[in-house]
C-alpha cells in the first residue's frame, strides 16, 4: 500500500459518517478500509467514517434509498441492484467489455462516474458518486455436472447480473439476480445450478467452494459497477480540505483492493488446484469462448444503446468505456 507516513495532516471539524454495506470485511471493501482510516488517521481522529458490515444500516438492495433519505452518508452499492435507477452506469455491467485488468476497469469507471449523465442520474437519488469498489471479471461455480462447452451452459439456472444475465439467456440459460448473500444457500438446496461471481475471492468470501463442484476459470464474463456513494448534502457540507483528503485516498485505496485481490487468488487457486480438492476448475475451449463473445458481447452492447438512447447519452458512454 501507498507510503502514508509523509502525508500531511489536515485540519478541521469533528466529522462522524456511517458506511453501509453487506457482507463481511473482504478484498471488495478493502478500498473502503483504507480511506476510513486513513481519513481519521490524518485528521487526528476528527473525520471518522465507521463502517458498518452485514446488512446492519440498510439491505444491500436498498443502500440507494437509504442514502436518498439520508440515513446513512456513504454507502457501497451494486447499479445491477437498482435498475432503472441509475441506468447510464449501468453500461459499466455490459457483458465482455475489454476490460482484463484492474487499472482498465479503474479508468473506464471513473470515466463513466465523472459523465454529466451519470452525476444527474445519481443526483435524482441525493446521491454523489465517490469511486468504484471494483470487482475482477465474472467466471461461474457451480454444482453437478461439469460443463465442457459453452453449449453445457443451456437449460441451466444461473445468478447473473445485469449484461450478463442477457448473455446467459443467449445461450439457453435463465439468470435471475439474486443478492451475494442469498448465494450459498440457492447453490446447496439446488435453487440455482451455478453462481456467477468476481473470480475468485468472492466465491471464497461467500464459502460456496465447501458446496460446488466446479469453477470456470477463462470466461471473463464481464462485471458489475458498484461505486461508493455519499449523500449529496452530507458531501457538499465536508469542509473543502476533507473533499480534498478523499480525493487524495483515492490512489491508496485503488492498490489496496487490487493488492487484496492478488493474495486471494493466489489462496484460492492453490487450494482448488490441489489433488484432493473437490472443486475442479474449468477452462472452457478458446473457439468457444470467442463465439460466446460474438453473439453476447457487441449485439448485447448494442441492443443496451439503442434502448436508452432517447434517456440519455448511452453511445457517448459507451465509447467511454471502450476508449478507456
Amino acid at each position: 500500500p501507498v507510503q502514508a507516513a509523509h502525508h500531511e495532516m489536515v485540519d478541521g471539524p469533528k466529522v462522524n459518517w456511517k458506511y453501509s454495506v453487506w457482507g463481511k470485511r473482504r478484498a471488495f471493501t478493502e478500498g473502503i478500509e483504507y480511506v476510513a482510516a486513513e481519513a481519521a488517521r490524518r485528521t487526528n481522529g476528527n473525520f471518522t467514517i465507521k463502517i458498518f458490515y452485514g446488512d446492519q444500516l440498510s439491505k444491500s438492495k436498498e443502500n440507494l434509498d437509504g442514502i436518498s433519505l439520508g440515513a446513512f452518508e456513504a454507502a457501497g452499492m451494486c447499479a445491477s441492484y437498482h435498475p432503472g435507477k441509475n441506468a447510464p452506469i449501468n453500461v459499466l455491467d455490459l457483458p465482455f467489455l475489454p476490460m482484463a485488468d484492474f487499472s482498465v476497469m479503474r479508468k473506464a469507471s471513473e470515466a463513466v462516474y465523472s459523465h454529466p449523465d451519470a452525476k444527474e442520474a445519481l443526483a435524482k437519488w441525493n446521491a454523489h458518486l465517490y469511486m468504484a469498489n471494483i470487482l475482477p471479471q465474472y467466471e461461474y461455480m457451480g454444482r453437478g455436472e461439469q460443463p465442457k462447452s459453452v453449449a453445457d451452459f443451456k437449460g441451466k439456472r444461473l445468478r447473473a447480473l445485469g449484461g450478463m444475465g442477457a448473455a446467459a439467456k443467449l445461450i439457453g440459460a435463465t439468470p435471475s439476480t439474486m443478492p451475494a448473500s442469498e448465494t450459498y444457500t440457492a447453490l446447496q438446496r439446488g435453487t440455482v445450478d451455478a453462481i456467477g461471481f468476481p473470480y475468485s475471492y468472492t466465491f471464497a468470501s461467500y464459502k460456496l467452494d465447501e458446496v460446488a463442484d466446479w469453477v470456470t476459470t477463462n470466461m471473463k464474463l464481464g462485471s458489475v459497477t458498484c461505486p461508493t456513494v455519499f449523500n449529496m448534502k452530507a458531501y457538499e457540507a465536508l469542509p473543502d480540505q476533507y473533499k480534498k483528503l478523499l480525493e487524495d485516498l483515492k490512489d491508496g485505496a485503488y492498490n489496496a483492493m487490487e493488492v487484496a485481490y492478488a493474495e486471494k487468488d493466489k489462496i484460492n487457486e492453490a487450494r482448488w488446484s490441489a489433488p484432493d480438492s473437490k472443486v475442479k476448475m474449468i477452462k472452457i475451449p478458446d473457439d468457444q469462448m470467442e463465439e460466446f463473445r460474438r453473439i453476447a458481447g457487441k449485439p448485447v452492447w448494442e441492443k443496451w444503446v439503442a434502448d436508452h438512447k432517447d434517456d440519455f447519452n448511452s453511445q457517448e458512454l459507451l465509447d467511454l468505456v471502450l476508449n478507456a
